[in-house]
């Protein structure tokens, strides 16, 4: 059985009746005030150390200890550009810099060509101050989870399927996440 958000995340009830009704998944955030990181509890048999990620619910939960996850609300692909399943975080990045993918130039050459050759890191750059690399079976997806100079697109289906987070949420994630950490996307 794959692992619903209603699944992830857990209330008071849990610790007294486990078989009791889990936490209401809610609708995906709409505004800025509800889009703030914040601690929430998720079920206790979810490993530490984890992040697991609801494109449906732009949220991602990075598990910092049992039953406790720190929600950090996101952008995500447009449909169809998601990725699923478990990946690996084998690299990480302050500033990094940025280069489209060949598909990225192939699909919008007027957005995306003249970058062919990368974009040093910086204030502007598309993966904003900080990015977590993701790799399946030791290569690289494509795919990143990262900060962006475009905060107002948190909570959209925005990006060619990287996990956006507001800059200063992914400086919070950043050194609290090792090299190793496993990454689940319920797509």
């Amino acid at each position: 059985m794959q692992l619903t958000r209603r699944h992830f995340i857990a209330t008071g009830l849990t610790v007294l009746c486990p078989s009791a009704v889990l936490g209401h998944a809610g609708l995906p955030h709409t505004s800025r005030d509800t889009m703030t990181a914040r601690d929430v509890p998720v079920r206790s048999d979810v490993a530490v150390d984890t992040i697991h990620i609801f494109p449906e619910y732009f949220s991602l939960y990075h598990v910092r200890s049992p039953g406790q996850a720190r929600e950090y609300h996101i952008a995500v692909g447009e449909q169809g550009r998601n990725m699923s399943g478990t990946t690996v975080i084998q690299r990480k990045a302050e500033w990094p810099s940025w280069t489209p993918t060949q598909n990225m130039i192939r699909r919008e050459p007027n957005v995306y060509a003249k970058y062919a050759g990368g974009m040093e890191g910086g204030p502007d750059n598309p993966l904003g101050a900080r990015a977590l690399y993701l790799y399946r079976n030791g290569r690289d997806t494509m795919y990143r989870i990262h900060g962006t100079p475009q905060p107002w697109t948190i909570g959209m289906a925005a990006s060619s399927g990287c996990i956006r987070l507001t800059n200063d949420d992914v400086i919070e994630l950043y050194p609290n996440v090792a090299t190793g950490t496993r990454v689940t996307t319920y797509v």
